[in-house]
């Protein structure tokens, strides 16, 4: 049997999805193959969605019209805003969720979607074919042309995105047993990597892991300290739609406890037959997620580490213990589990559990994740060497924009650094490769006053829109809120303050009086001063922002953080706009880096294995000097 479509995306996870929304709101014909569609958008890990710099991911999904924010808020059981101590660049919402009731949200996003098909199959063989147009040397020979399943079924697309998370070669680890799958209960793709590296595609190993899985029914809670949500109710998505925050989900909790050096005595008893330190594991495992016993190496010396116990769902007695990922024999594993303060006699639905995989060097990749050496496949998520729902979201997205705008030959769809987190990341991925699981912070980002989660919407719902990914409404939604606070700033740049009527006030809040009137704007850049507690002292103002239709806290917070740091962000924006000078200056096909005597030897390594599409490109390259960009400057007789 033979299915013919414009876009195919194998894998029904974060990236998976997103992928397949975005080629099919593109207008693309096309077809997600998942192994279980009962599965799809399943949260593997942590059943969380956001965190330090991933919320800017998912604020920035949703503003480019994708689906992952409003999925969240439509599961959500608990809402947080990370860093809100420090400034606003790196403030970073952060929500629990369902993790079943965020499965079936995915499948009723996708199932509502036009253009989508689902395929329950498992594809084991990319068929390739020579590409009949290769117009220079350094483009690709080859094409991606379709797939092959174990089923033997025939699916043919003039674009294939691979997704395949954790599955590829998958092989499971708890203490010394092993067996093969893609996660928990569900069987590993064995075909697939083969099919693909046949082609000179370089792939490697990697691995990650998941915690314990307890009953709650089981765990003193008393002993435990309860951690909250917010009061204030934040969301993700910024266009509420129908799918928008109900309120109807229970706000549940998450609780705080302790490991202690008795739980480190019954986890180093086990060491000798752990997969990390048994020779079992070769591959490279994600540092800012270690396993537990993985902590008691690296910090010998503390007798104690914080866990969070979290809950899984409303209706369900499961709960994650964040914090105690391992691959512990689970008789280890569970005895020390019993010495934690609060879960002594904690009933234990799985043990925790390791997981190696396969991925593919994304030095290999262009900037929209297509690969240079086959044209029409793309790679987006784990098999990227990523880690994180979020970053794989992101990813799925752009690589499904690129995968159908391939079909139709449009320009492509590439995002800068100082234009989102999804650009940093994915610059990161193909620019300097990955020797560990990546994991998106707030300091990879040099532009981190640009990249705000409030202004995700103002950075990239216009270019989603102008390629017909985001759609009107959204626009309009967004064209609203970018009126209302243009003219927020623009009455707080010409109302006038004058010294006599708000210096008692200003005293009071503990802060310098005026020596002579100002505007509005002058008194909120002040650290002290907001619109909280400046609406109360300065009617006009409250006046003004109670007029809002909607969105009133959204739009005010927006506003305000514009005018506080005006100046910052004018700062960064013109560094930014000088690096725009070396971005666009194209490299690529320009020259034989080998025949350039002038540059080091580890600069024409570097140059022709990644080939930079630009010269800023290149100087984020390792191993390349600012000397290096020197002489290709000279070079193109600049």
């Amino acid at each position: 049997m033979i299915l013919n479509y414009d876009v195919i995306v194998i894998g029904g996870g974060h990236a998976g999805c997103e992928a397949a929304c975005a080629a099919a709101n593109m207008g693309a014909k096309t077809l997600l193959v998942t192994m279980d569609m009962n599965k799809i958008g399943q949260m593997s890990c942590n059943p969380a969605v956001g965190g330090i710099a991933k919320g800017q991911i998912v604020r920035e999904i949703d503003a480019l019209g994708g689906q992952m924010g409003r999925v969240t808020d439509a599961t959500a059981i608990q809402f947080r805003m990370l860093n809100v101590g420090k400034g606003p660049a790196v403030w970073s919402p952060r929500a629990q969720c369902d993790r079943g009731k965020f499965i079936w949200k995915w499948r009723e996003t996708i199932d509502h979607t036009e253009n989508l098909d689902v395929w329950q199959d498992q594809v084991d063989e990319l068929m390739v074919e020579d590409a009949t147009c290769a117009a220079a040397e350094s483009q690709p020979t080859k094409r991606a042309v379709g797939v092959r399943t174990i089923w033997g079924a025939e699916i043919r697309a003039k674009s294939v995105v691979i997704t395949a998370g954790t599955f590829l070669n998958g092989l499971m680890h708890i203490g010394r047993k092993m067996v093969k799958g893609g996660r928990i209960a569900e069987p590993a793709a064995e075909r697939l990597t083969e099919s693909i590296t046949q082609h000179g595609i370089r792939s490697n190993r990697m691995k990650t892991g998941t915690p314990v899985r307890l009953d709650k029914r089981s765990i003193d809670f008393s002993k435990l300290r309860q951690q909250d949500g917010e009061q204030r109710a934040y969301r993700f998505s910024y266009y509420p739609g129908k799918s928008g925050f109900s309120g109807t989900l229970p706000q549940l909790p998450c609780w705080e406890c302790y490991t202690n050096p008795d739980v480190h005595e019954m986890l180093r008893s086990g060491l000798a037959d752990s997969p990390l330190y048994n020779g079992q594991i070769q591959s490279i495992g994600p540092r800012y997620c270690p396993s537990i016993e993985t902590k008691l190496v690296t910090f010998p010396d503390r007798d104690q580490h914080l866990l969070f116990l979290e809950p899984e769902g409303a209706e369900t007695n499961e709960m994650y213990l964040n914090g105690f990922s391992s691959s512990l024999p689970m008789d280890v594993q569970i005895e020390a589990l019993h010495k934690i303060s609060g879960l002594e006699n904690a009933k234990v639905y799985r043990p925790g559990y390791a997981i190696e995989y396969d991925f593919f060097d994304p030095t290999q990749l262009r900037h929209t994740l297509e690969s240079k050496i086959i044209e029409g496949l793309f790679f987006a998520g784990q098999v990227n060497g990523t880690t994180g729902y979020e970053e794989a979201a992101g990813q799925g997205l752009v690589a499904g924009v690129n995968a159908a705008l391939k079909c139709v030959g449009t320009e492509e769809f590439v995002m800068r650094r100082d234009e989102s987190y999804i650009g940093v990341l994915i610059d990161d991925l193909v620019t300097k490769g990955v020797d560990e699981p990546y994991r998106m912070f707030t300091s990879r980002a040099e532009y981190r006053i640009l990249l705000r989660q409030d202004d995700a919407d103002a950075r990239l719902t216009e270019r989603a829109y102008e390629i017909g990914l985001a759609k009107k409404d959204r626009f309009d939604w967004w064209m609203q809120k970018k009126q209302a606070i243009e003219e927020i700033v623009e009455f707080c740049k010409n109302f006038p303050i004058k010294a006599k009527e708000i210096n008692p006030a200003l005293e009071k809040l503990g802060t310098t009086p005026l020596q002579f009137g100002v505007k509005l704007e002058d008194l909120i850049a002040r650290p002290q001063l907001n619109f909280q507690n400046l609406m109360p002292i300065i009617p006009q103002l409250r006046e003004f922002i109670d007029k809002l239709p909607n969105r009133k806290e959204e739009i005010a917070e927006a506003a305000e953080i514009r005018i506080k740091y005006k100046g910052y962000i004018e700062r960064e924006k013109l560094v930014a706009e000088k690096m725009h000078r070396l971005e666009n200056i194209k490299i690529k096909g320009h020259f034989d880096y080998n025949s350039i005597q002038s540059l080091s030897t580890e600069c024409r390594q570097k140059l022709t294995a990644i080939d930079p599409e630009t010269l800023a490109q290149a100087s984020r390259i390792p191993g390349v000097s600012p000397s290096d960009i020197n002489v290709l400057l000279v070079l193109m007789g600049r």
